[in-house]
């Protein structure tokens, strides 16, 4: 073969990985996490709040649990679920988040999924945050956003950050962020 023939089926040999093998999920994975961008911060003036904080939700344990106990407090919202792959990028970041504010701010990191694929996933990835589970059909002060979206509320009720997309949320900036909402 010549070696023209032979680059281009290496070509296409990678470019079908992307597709067919675990390979490709890690790759995808990766490529998500490198193409993330810091959270936008709302401007103080833009900022909604929210008025009730009355909503259902489930803890790892399965016991129900009320949004209420992050009344006052600094709380980091995420959406996500195991199969999808911007969520999975971002997971590693949430548990920077939570390794290094867990004791200061109120993380829900909610899904929608059953209980079992979830620990298997936490498991299989190591991650230690707290699930949540969303209840279907129950009302939220807050419009529920597709995963990966996220919020940051501070301790008055404004919501300072409200992410759709996939994010950084391991630099500096974020900490800065949630250092001066933790101290207000």
């Amino acid at each position: 073969m010549k070696r023209q023939t032979v680059f281009t089926l290496m070509i296409i040999a990678f470019v079908l990985s992307f597709f067919v093998t675990p390979l490709g999920d890690y790759s995808k994975i990766l490529l998500n996490r490198i193409f993330a961008t810091s959270p936008t911060i709302i401007k103080q003036e833009k900022r909604g709040k929210i008025s009730d904080y009355d909503w259902k939700l489930k803890d790892e344990s399965w016991k129900f649990i009320n949004f209420n106990e992050a009344k006052g407090k600094v709380a980091f919202i995420t959406f996500w679920t195991s199969w999808h792959m911007p969520s999975q990028a971002q997971l590693k970041d949430i548990q920077y988040l939570y390794d290094t504010f867990g004791d200061k701010i109120k993380f829900y990191i909610i899904t929608n999924e059953e209980r079992e694929p979830v620990e298997l996933f936490m498991k299989e990835k190591g991650y230690t945050f707290p699930v949540t589970y969303q209840i279907i059909g129950e009302t939220s002060p807050l419009s529920l956003l597709k995963p990966p979206g996220s919020y940051v509320i501070d301790k008055n009720g404004f919501i300072v950050i409200h992410q759709n997309a996939i994010a950084d949320w391991q630099n500096e900036k974020v900490d800065t962020l949630l250092n001066e909402l933790i101290s207000e």
